[in-house]
This record gives structure tokens, sequence and C-alpha cells, in this order.
């Protein structure tokens, strides 16, 4: 009965050992297939921020803000004057340098808020300042009104300058259940 006992405990470590190598690879395989996914964004108001952070509780995903290396004005009127000035003479911003070696990313989701149906200028900064060849990006806005479409044209322009893939980006406006199947679509979510 004894040595009954001892043949049921090796085999049970066994197949459990098997069941822990197995899973790893099964999660290598997973990771190695879809690679590291980092969420970029921009925020003023809190609100793009308030996303990128939803959006990497639900997918894993690294997550940096983009800042402007002077901080725009306090108040919307006294930035949105800035930014008006930037966007009307194509003023590319200095931004603070705090982005990871993107080397590690093959998935980059880039979050803005959508402004005169284009992303703040400091998302072409971005594109200055990093070298996203090889990656694929995957926009997505906060604009009050603006529909995704009304950026993309630029995110294509920035994405394809710089050697990028570009996924068709989304604009979330509170509605959880729409962004699931946007990141299922993209196999992002966890």
């Amino acid at each position: 009965m004894q040595k009954l006992s001892i043949v049921f405990m090796l085999t049970l470590v066994s197949v459990v050992s098997f069941l822990g190598i197995w899973t790893q690879r099964v999660q290598a395989t997973t990771s190695d297939k879809h690679g590291k996914t980092l969420i970029i964004y921009f925020s003023m108001s809190n609100t793009t921020k308030d996303a990128a952070e939803l959006i990497k509780q639900k997918t894993g995903a690294d997550i940096v803000r983009l800042e402007r290396k002077e901080a725009y004005p306090e108040g919307y009127d006294n930035y949105a004057r800035v930014a008006d000035k930037e966007r009307r003479k194509k003023i590319h911003p200095a931004i603070k340098k705090n982005i990871p070696n993107l080397k590690q990313y093959k998935t980059i989701l880039i979050g803005y808020p959508t402004w005169w149906q284009r992303p703040p200028m400091v998302i072409y900064s971005l594109f200055d300042n990093y070298n996203f060849k090889g990656k694929t990006i995957i926009p997505f806005t906060t604009s009050m009104s603006d529909p995704m479409k009304a950026s993309m044209g630029e995110m294509r322009k920035l994405a394809k300058k710089d050697g990028a893939k570009i996924k068709a980006g989304i604009r979330y406006d509170d509605n959880e259940a729409q962004l699931d199947r946007f990141l299922r679509r993209n196999d992002l979510l966890k």
C-alpha cells in the first residue's frame, strides 16, 4: 500500500511539473507572437490619461506619459492658445525624454486628445525624437466630438514616414464594451 502511495505521488509530481513547463512554453510562445506592448499617451485634462490607464489594466501593457518639456500654461484658454499657435505655425514642441527603449516593443498604442481634427503637435515631436520603424502603431483619442478618422490621416503620415505599420484607431468615449471589442479585435485583451 505504501509503495502504491509513493508511485501515485511521483506520478502526480511528474504531471504537475509537466503542466508547469507546458504553461510556461505556451506563455512564452504567446509573448513572442505578440511581442511587448507599450502605451504612450499625451493628456491635458487627464481624460486621455484615464483611458490609457484603463487600456493598461485590460492589456497588461507598459505605459508612459508623453510630456512637453515646457509645460503648457494652466487653464483651458491659455493652453488652447499655445496649442493653436503650434498647430498654425507647425511647431513641434520639445518633449521630455522619458520614453523607454522602443526596441523591446512590437505594438505601441498612442493616445491623445484630438485638437482641430488632428493629433496635438507634441505627437509630431514624439515621432521626430523616436524611431517607430517596424512597430505596429494603434492610435486612440478621447475627443469629445471628432471621430477617430479625423486624425487618422495625420497618424498614417507619421507612421509611414517612420516605416511603421498603423492600424485603425478608436475614439474612447467611456464605452467600455466598445473598447473591449476593439482590444479583442487587435488581440490585445488579456
